[in-house]
């Protein structure tokens, strides 16, 4: 049985947010900051929601 995905509840508000913005993610920076801490807090692979998030910061990794 798997467990409720611990970011979900981010998720749901950046998604609540950025359709409310149409769709400008400058206008959700508070919400998306929020997510990228819940994610920070989960080891990798914890939090389906966060899979993006964590290629985002594999890529920029990558860049430095």
């Amino acid at each position: 049985m798997s467990q409720k995905d611990p970011c979900q509840k981010q998720a749901c508000a950046i998604q609540k947010c950025l359709q409310v913005n149409n769709y400008v993610e400058s206008k959700c920076e508070s919400v998306l900051r929020e997510m990228r801490r819940c994610c920070a807090r989960y080891p990798k692979g914890r939090s389906v929601c966060c899979s993006g998030f964590e290629k985002e910061e594999r890529e920029r990794e990558k860049n430095y």
